[in-house]
């Protein structure tokens, strides 16, 4: 019997637009960054779904009416692998979105993507940020209120968001996420890799010293036994 060749689909989601995921190294860092940081600090939760540079389609049935956020968190959506993401497949309206702007995409950071992290997708806190401070203001975050964002005020050169639990700031130069809960800078995947190695390092160095000490005391109790 003949295999039956399924049909094509005839409406088609991209999953990708050819374009680089950033543009510059600085500007992909901090996304990875931010993503590898935020999925460690909700690693404990099932529910907390993280991703960046994904279309987003927030019309079903229509291909075009899509955006890509540069880091976003959901909740109420599984840890899973998605191509896509669909708001009438999954969580419709999201909790936070960074945007890692250039002058090149400024005016639609503050335009056209605001309106519908606004209105659409009802992101509850957004935030704008040139790694290279080339745009003013280059680092801005703001809160929905209603149906429209409000400025979130710098404290203590730091911007809290709700929805994260967490605050953004500028830390060495770079944009990082602060725990003011245990008020730590947090943390990326290879800085975690590279603290333990240290401390492993240093704690083999502190039972190497303390063997040695106590080598020393065992000799100086032999001779000691030696002239009584």
């Amino acid at each position: 019997m003949a295999k039956r060749i399924g049909s094509a689909p005839t409406l088609v989601y991209p999953e990708s637009d050819g374009e680089p995921m950033a543009e510059t190294p600085k500007h992909q860092q901090v996304m990875i960054d931010c993503m590898d940081v935020l999925r460690n600090h909700f690693r404990g939760f099932s529910d907390v779904y993280i991703a960046g540079n994904m279309f987003l389609y927030y019309e079903e049935g229509n291909p075009r009416k899509s955006v890509s956020p540069d880091v976003f968190m959901v909740r109420g959506v599984s840890k899973q692998e998605l191509r896509t993401y669909k708001t009438w497949e999954q969580q419709p309206f999201l909790d936070f979105v960074l945007e890692v702007a250039s002058p090149s995409t400024y005016t639609k950071d503050f335009n056209e993507k605001m309106e519908i992290y606004a209105k659409i997708l009802r992101v509850k806190d957004y935030c704008i940020y040139d790694p290279y401070h080339e745009t003013e203001p280059y680092f801005v975050g703001f809160r929905l209120v209603g149906e429209a964002y409000e400025e979130i005020p710098f404290v203590n050169d730091r911007l809290s968001f709700e929805a994260l639990g967490l605050e953004l700031g500028e830390h060495e130069e770079v944009l990082r996420l602060y725990d003011p809960v245990k008020s730590v800078w947090l943390l990326t995947s290879q800085e975690r890799v590279a603290q333990e190695s240290i401390a492993r390092q240093e704690a083999e160095s502190r039972a190497q010293h303390a063997e040695a000490e106590l080598e020393k005391l065992r000799a100086a109790l032999q001779r000691l036994e030696a002239t009584e």
